[in-house]
């Protein structure tokens, strides 16, 4: 009975951010803002998709999943994290804990293949364009994308399950802002050899061949690109790419240090876990979205769809319109 009261405390002590106590007050105001936008951003993704046909293609259903991903993590971590940095109680409950140790490592591992996905689909687009409609058929995107949740479950539930039935020490105070399985199987009072092996093992996947799929997918592209005539063809399919690439490279960068480096030094693993869970979720939409003509587009035609809708009730009439201006009877 004890074993089992050590290895499943009520609650534990989320340390935070507490050695720079400055710091707490300024951060709170910064993530408040990053999850605000976070929510607005990606949810705008997503319903935009819904709305405008147009937009319903692989490479905005691979971005829906993307921002459903992130608002999932921020969702999970955010909210705990602004309660700490702003109240003096920086505990998280156990059911809570264990919570955010299985969505996270399953949402970190999920991006990371729909990030490949996402390549996968650039170059078909690029290099097999006539074959593209084919290749990318609806069907295929959707198991690619099934693919994508269901591994990175699997991986989850094996990683967070075998952690949690490790026997904790005395303290249950977790040198982080939020549970994740590194962190908690540093409380282990026994040899945790074979769960450390087991992550690297997990990390492989997802931590090496989905970079080495963006990596070559681009190698492909990169060559294709190279071989078009006009200057403007080349600006023109590298600009379908420039997106990707940033995030990809936000992405892998901190996600590949943290899973395979667990023992990093404590203040600089939480500062890049900050940067991913925080950080990038709200990057994500507006790097999509910005310099996309297809949203702006979209966006504008829905504008327009509403205000021709109340032209319509005004005059008395209840049908969707896409009229911009009320004409005077």
């Amino acid at each position: 009975m004890e074993t089992a009261n050590m290895s499943f405390p009520k609650a534990f002590l989320l340390l935070g951010f507490s050695e720079f106590p400055w710091l707490e007050r300024p951060l709170f105001a910064v993530v408040l803002v990053s999850y605000i936008l976070t929510l607005l951003g990606n949810s705008s993704i997503i319903l935009l998709s819904l709305l405008d046909s147009r937009l319903q293609t692989p490479m905005y259903f691979f971005l829906d999943n993307l921002s459903l991903l992130d608002l999932s993590v921020t969702c999970t971590i955010v909210p705990q994290l602004l309660a700490n940095l702003w109240g003096a109680d920086k505990t998280i409950a156990a059911w809570g804990c264990i919570i955010q140790a299985y969505i996270f490592t399953w949402t970190a591992g999920a991006e990371c293949f729909l990030l490949a996905m996402m390549a996968i689909d650039r170059y078909v687009a690029i290099c097999r364009p006539l074959r593209y409609t084919l290749i990318m058929h609806p069907w295929v995107c959707v198991q690619m994308a099934v693919a994508s949740w269901s591994i990175s479950l699997a991986n989850s539930l094996l990683q967070t399950t075998l952690t949690l039935q490790l026997p904790l020490c005395g303290h249950h105070t977790l040198d982080h802002f939020f549970c994740e399985v590194p962190v908690l199987i540093k409380l282990a009072c026994e040899d945790t050899f074979a769960n450390e092996l087991t992550l690297a093992i997990g990390a492989i996947p997802i931590g090496m061949l989905t970079p080495l799929m963006v990596l070559i997918s681009y190698t492909f592209i990169a060559r294709a690109v190279l071989k078009l005539p006009s200057a403007e063809g080349r600006r023109k399919a590298l600009s379908t790419c420039s997106s990707h690439l940033l995030v990809v490279t936000m992405y892998f960068g901190p996600g590949i240090y943290m899973y395979l480096q667990p023992s990093a030094k404590s203040s600089q693993a939480k500062f890049m876990s900050f940067f991913y869970s925080v950080i990038s979720p709200v990057l994500n939409p507006l790097i999509y979205t910005v310099r996309n003509q297809d949203v702006k587009t979209a966006v504008k035609r829905i504008l327009q769809s509403q205000s021709g809708f109340k032209c319509l009730k005004a005059n008395g009439l209840c049908l969707p319109s896409v009229a911009t201006k009320c004409t005077p009877e």
